[in-house]
């Protein structure tokens, strides 16, 4: 079962919102994590792979964060063999590529620009994701 966090998941949420703003603000990207990685992998120029290396580096390295505020490293479960993350890792690509974005391209910036678009891809989004997890926990029974 998952646990229920509420001051950490406000706290990130926060933070995730907080650095979508000041990446808008400081040079007019939008945040999205799947973008930010393909810009890195293929940039158009050393500047553009710095913010993206800078950024991709917080995310790898925000668990030590955590270590240093708490003094113990973040548990992760993980409820799924290797095999499935694998799975679900190429379907979430493949929804990445169809959709035009991520959940946090869309989510986070693009609704927060009331971007239709990113509104109708998130509504998809989380009613995949209800159906997906209701799917899982009560008729399949993982």
């Amino acid at each position: 079962m998952t646990d229920f966090t509420p001051y950490q998941s406000l706290i990130g949420g926060g933070l995730i919102g907080l650095a979508s703003v000041l990446l808008m603000l400081n040079i007019g990207r939008i945040m999205g994590a799947t973008g930010i990685l393909a810009g890195f992998i293929q940039p158009i120029s050393g500047q553009d792979w710095a913010w993206r290396a800078a950024i991709l580096a917080g995310m790898v390295t925000g668990p030590v964060a955590v270590l240093l505020l708490t003094g113990e490293m973040p548990t992760v479960d993980v409820p799924v063999s290797t095999t499935m993350m694998i799975v679900g890792g190429f379907i979430v690509g493949m929804g990445v590529i169809w959709g035009g974005g991520c959940t946090s391209g869309h989510g986070v910036c693009g609704m927060a620009r009331l971007s239709r678009r990113s509104i109708v891809a998130t509504a998809s989004f989380m009613v995949a994701t209800a159906i997906t997890v209701y799917v899982i926990r009560h008729v399949i029974g993982g």
